[in-house]
């Protein structure tokens, strides 16, 4: 356990400083800088902001310098919002993005398990065709479109939520609707295809065969290893919801950390770009290992040195 823990966090490592270097070198292999847009101000002046934020400096030393702020763990400070730190900005909208992600991948797991569960157990039956229905439905409407729905029909019609903004509750709800279709949509898939391949092994047929009851099959001998997958998507996939998504946060007004990523890029703050790549990074990185920190809960015959017991 703590080689394997060791190796994980050395690669970890050497794949984050990879992330940093090659977004680091894009960011100012595209023309321009972070004031190339400061049309009004004099030359002089523009000048002096980029000296004191030294954008002069060779690219080496920006890199070099940049590595060691990380290193006390100081993202730096941004080009745009004046007064700020990048630290400031992701610890004050990453809480709003961890709220309404927490919720998305709630739903996403608590609805979407079960209905791919159903949906093997009653393969070919309406409810699996009801549930695949919806599942390719939320697989393919995009989720702005969902988002505009829900508010036009439970906001501006219903008048049973609010259209947008961020605060009790009620202001969570639709965005997290919108944010969990997809993610929800895509579990149940895996979870029935998962099954369907469980349910056909010889150990459930041994189980059947012995009489045991539906439900003591289903839960304690299929169930685990037919997650085995989803929780493999679920790693990835709740990063992903954790750090917000830039088009739902910008429909329902939500002050999120993925509507600070996506305005960064259009701004070239170059801080904010790395400092919540990097986040976004290790939140994949910590989710992943967590991941395979779970597989042999769910199936002893699996081991973390990569190896598994016949």
């Amino acid at each position: 356990m703590f080689r394997y823990m060791a190796n994980r966090i050395v690669s970890a490592l050497l794949v984050l400083l990879a992330i940093i270097s090659i977004t680091f070198l894009l960011m100012h292999a595209i023309p321009g800088g972070p004031f190339t847009n400061e049309k009004n101000l004099p030359a002089a002046v523009l000048k002096t902001i980029e000296a004191h934020y030294r954008l002069h400096d060779p690219l080496w030393r920006q890199y070099i310098d940049y590595l060691a702020g990380l290193a006390r763990f100081d993202l730096g400070p941004s080009f745009k919002y004046a007064g700020r730190s990048v630290n400031d900005i992701i610890s004050e909208s990453f809480p709003v993005s961890l709220q309404l992600g927490a919720v998305s991948i709630g739903l996403a797991i608590l609805l979407g398990i079960p209905a791919g569960a159903l949906a093997a157990l009653r393969q070919n039956k309406w409810q699996d065709y009801a549930t695949m229905l919806l599942a390719t439905a939320g697989v393919s409407v995009p989720s702005f479109v969902l988002a505009t729905v829900l508010v036009y029909v439970l906001a501006i019609r219903l008048g049973l939520l609010p259209a947008a903004m961020w605060g009790g509750v009620e202001y969570i709800i639709m965005p997290a609707l919108a944010l969990a279709a997809h993610p929800m949509a895509f579990i149940a898939r895996l979870t029935r295809a998962s099954m369907l391949e469980v349910l056909a092994q010889d150990y459930i047929k041994t189980a059947r065969a012995k009489g045991l009851p539906p439900t003591v099959i289903l839960y304690r001998h299929a169930l685990k290893n037919a997650l085995i997958p989803v929780i493999t998507y679920i790693g990835p996939m709740s990063a992903s919801v954790l750090t917000g998504s830039f088009i739902i946060e910008n429909i329902f007004a939500i002050p999120g950390l993925g509507r600070h990523f996506v305005t960064s890029i259009y701004n070239r703050d170059y801080t904010v770009i790395l400092g919540v790549t990097i986040f976004y990074s290790l939140l994949i990185i910590a989710l992943n290992l967590l991941v395979d920190l779970i597989y042999p809960l769910l199936d002893p015959r699996i081991k973390l040195n990569g190896k598994q017991e016949g």
